[in-house]
């Protein structure tokens, strides 16, 4: 199926399990939902937990402290809308909190991505997420810069 919203490839931020990661990253925090019951952190955003089956799921800030899982540099942009951004560095991050909590995100400030290093430390920068595709909109969401936040 097509994605026909007018923002797009900005993210859905009134997805109803996605909007409190929006909500929060426009506040400049990182916040990860957690079950309550068993205390196991639900990424990818679910109704319920994967480990208990509770339904009993609040969202909790993290450090934004992770280590480089892996990642890609992007030579060609796959849509119009990333034309101005190649290249650029797609990544998986893991989370301090639970190395398997792994977000999608961008790399920022990577000066040579020749020398990123697996398991390297990295922590959350917010930024706005722009397109030129999507004039004078902007979503706030969290990114990560290689090195130990300062």
């Amino acid at each position: 199926m097509a994605i026909t919203r007018d923002d797009f490839p900005l993210p859905d931020v009134h997805d109803p399990l996605t909007a409190p990661f929006f909500a929060a990253a426009a506040r400049d925090a990182l916040e990860i939902p957690r079950c309550t019951a068993c205390g196991t952190y639900v990424w990818y955003p679910a109704p319920t937990c994967p480990e208990c089956g509770s339904g009993e799921i609040e969202w909790v800030a993290v450090s934004g402290r992770a280590t480089l899982f892996t990642w890609v540099i992007v030579q060609r942009a796959f849509l119009p809308a990333f034309e101005s951004m190649v290249p650029f560095v797609t990544a998986l991050v893991a989370l301090d909190e639970d190395p398997a909590v792994r977000l999608c995100t961008y790399l920022v400030d990577v000066a040579d991505p020749a020398v990123l290093t697996a398991n390297a430390p990295v922590h959350v920068e917010f930024r706005d997420l722009t397109f030129a595709t999507v004039p004078g909109r902007s979503v706030r969401v969290p990114m990560f810069a290689v090195g130990a936040a300062s």
